[in-house]
């Protein structure tokens, strides 16, 4: 993965989750983390987290009922 490349994931409650963006720009993975973060799968809890990934950091987590998590801007 390249330093540099963004992906974001969705994580379910049975633990499983699933890349919905892969090596995208930092603006398309913005806009994919606020859509998943506040859809209804997130609303009702069957989503448990929302990640964007950098070069393989998390560096930014939604979590259900607790919201943005963490921020990370630098390594």
């Amino acid at each position: 993965m390249d330093k540099d490349s963004f992906s974001v994931i969705q994580h379910f409650e049975d633990d499983s989750h699933e890349y919905v963006k892969r090596n995208v720009s930092p603006e398309e993975a913005v806009d994919a983390f606020a859509i998943y973060s506040t859809c209804a799968g997130a609303q009702i809890g069957s989503t448990r987290r929302v990640t964007i990934m950098v070069g393989g950091c998390v560096r930014f987590e939604w979590q259900y009922g607790k919201g943005l998590r963490k921020a990370v801007l630098q390594a």
